[in-house]
This record gives C-alpha cells, structure tokens and sequence, in this order.
C-alpha cells in the first residue's frame, strides 16, 4: 500500500515481486513473516552472532536480517523495468579500496573486518550529540524494504534491495542547531583491518558529505542489511549510506563517526580530484566526467557484465523526488 507520505513525494510503486525474482522475493516474505513472530531478545540475539556467520564465502549469504514487525516494503521510484541485480553479482562486485582496488578485492578480504562491537558518534552543531551503538541504531526507526537504482561515477549500474530506515530519523533525534548546513560522513580506518589502507589511493579514513537537506530527504538512507539479509562486509557492513541519485561513492560504506557541520566538509575523492569528483555528485548525463561520457551505463545483469548500454536517468531517475533540491543551480558547476 503506497503511505500519504509516498502520495505527497510523488513515488510510484510497483510491487516488490515484480522488481525482485519472484523466488527470491517469496522466499525472502515468507522468512520474514517467520522472524517477525520472535520477540525484540531473538532479534538482537540474531546480529549479535552475524560476525561468526560473515566468516564464510562470500557467495554464501551471511546470515538473514532479523525482520522487525514494521518493515515494509518502499520502492521509492524503482522502474517496472527494473530488475533487482543478482545478489551474486551484488556481492562480489563491489569499490571498497580499503580492501582493495579490484572490484574481487572485497569479497576476498572484507572477511578481516570486525562489525562486533560497533559505536557510531554524531558530534558537531547537534543540541543532543550522542554515541549509539548498533543495537541502539537497529531499534532507531522502523526498518524498510527499499529497491534502488544504484549508479557508479565509472559507467555501470545495479538495483538493490536494501534494509534500513531514512537518515531523517536519526537527523531528528539529534536535533540539529541552526549553524547546521551540511553532514558528514567518516568510515572506520583500521589499518589492522583494512589491508587496503597501506596504499596511497586517498588519503584515509574516507569522509564523504551531504548538505542538511539533502541528509533529510526521504529517499536518504542508512542501510543495515540487503535482499533481506544482515549487510555483507565486502558491502559496508555493519551500516552505510545510501543515497540514490547520487554517485555510489557519496555513499560511506562502515560508518563510524557522524558530524554536523557548518561549513561544506572536504571529502575524500573532491580533495584528491576536484575536477573529476564535485561534492555534489549527481547522477547528471548532461555532465561528463573529464575522462569519459556520463550519457550512458551499462547494468550488471543476470548474465555477467554486460555490454549493452543503456541511457543515464537524471538524478539516477529519482528527478521527481529530488529535483526540487538544486532549484535554481548551476549543475555544470556544482556537480
């Protein structure tokens, strides 16, 4: 059922079977109905054993996501077209330079990071600035089921289905001051961990940023878990960003440190190369990126890498919901 809030943002949703395998999709319901029935005591108990569990192969799925009673499926402008990317691929294709920078490089040796115990900080122009830890983030908000486009500055693209809630949420709780203008994003840089970091790609821990309105916007997500299941760490477990229209690296993978900020944060790939990588990030055809054509991407599919390419989408598809956000800008120039 589409929420008044869905009516008034405009969002058109197909049902969730017909963007997802309808195997995977039926299965996936079915568990959840069975998880839902457990108490609040199961459901912790379940993510507190999902280190031992993400030990295993990549390919194998690391555990399922414990479904709270009040997740609900949103698909939050996902195409009829659209066909959810094979968890596979999902998994196995994956920038995540701090394991590597071959796309197998995580998969392969995300396996060394630690998700238990986790604490994130949300510091900054906050009035009520707080330290949570993950069980405390897990309770924060009713969690969704959200199918979004996701399109990489390189040229390709997936579409995932997420577990999570609206980055609103928590922006609410912390109750942000009137000198807040932007948020910032810090993944965990653990050198012990992360054997990515002894190369000189980016100078760590990545930082990437949102301006204030851009955090609150509905489609803003910070994901724990995909196609149902606790988010692998090849992935960013154990929670990341995910914002749709943008860029997939605007989205900091392991979080651990959120801060409200005055001033635009200097983030990670805009100071390594500003003129390849703008703070804002959009997904913009209009817009090439110096060393190749943002016109068109190509979607990792059921049968590998394709080739085929397809027409890039303004702002990824998700115009109707988020146009509205750079009313009046330049997008050549804030790009």
């Amino acid at each position: 059922m589409i929420s008044s809030r869905e009516r008034r943002l405009g969002l058109v949703h197909p049902q969730a079977s017909d963007i997802t395998p309808r195997a995977v999709f039926e299965q996936r319901r079915a568990l959840m109905q069975r998880m839902a029935a457990g108490g609040a005591g199961a459901v912790l108990a379940s993510w507190a054993a999902r280190d031992a569990r993400a030990q295993v192969a990549a390919t194998v799925a690391p555990g399922q996501l414990p479904a709270l009673k009040s997740v609900r499926s949103s698909l939050a402008g996902a195409l009829a077209s659209d066909t959810a990317t094979p968890h596979k691929l999902v998994t196995t294709y994956n920038n995540y330079y701090e394991f590597g920078t071959e796309k197998a490089d995580p998969a392969r040796r995300a396996h060394t990071l630690k998700t238990e115990p986790w604490t994130v900080s949300i510091e900054g122009e906050v009035r009520k600035p707080m330290k949570l830890d993950l069980d405390a983030l897990l309770k924060l908000a009713p969690m969704e089921e959200r199918i979004y486009r996701m399109r990489c500055v390189e040229g390709w693209s997936m579409v995932i289905p997420w577990i999570g809630w609206s980055m609103a949420d928590l922006i609410r709780k912390v109750e942000p001051t009137g000198n807040a203008k932007f948020v910032e994003f810090t993944t965990l840089a653990d050198p012990a961990q992360m054997p990515g970091l002894r190369s000189r790609v980016l100078d760590w821990p990545y930082v990437e940023g949102l301006r204030l309105d851009e955090a609150m916007n509905p489609l803003t997500m910070m994901a724990f878990g995909l196609y149902g299941e606790v988010l692998p760490k090849q992935n960013g477990a154990p929670l990341r960003l995910v914002v749709p229209w943008k860029y997939g690296f605007k989205s900091g993978k392991s979080i651990v440190r959120i801060r409200f900020t005055e001033k635009q944060p200097a983030t990670s790939w805009n100071v390594a190369a500003a003129r390849e990588y703008g703070f804002y990030s959009n997904v913009n055809p209009k817009v090439d990126h110096p060393r190749w054509s943002q016109a068109t991407e190509r979607r990792i599919g059921d049968d590998g890498l394709l080739q085929r390419r397809r027409p890039t989408l303004m702002f990824n598809g998700y115009e109707a919901q988020v146009g509205q956000l750079y009313a009046g800008m330049d997008l050549a120039k804030f790009y």
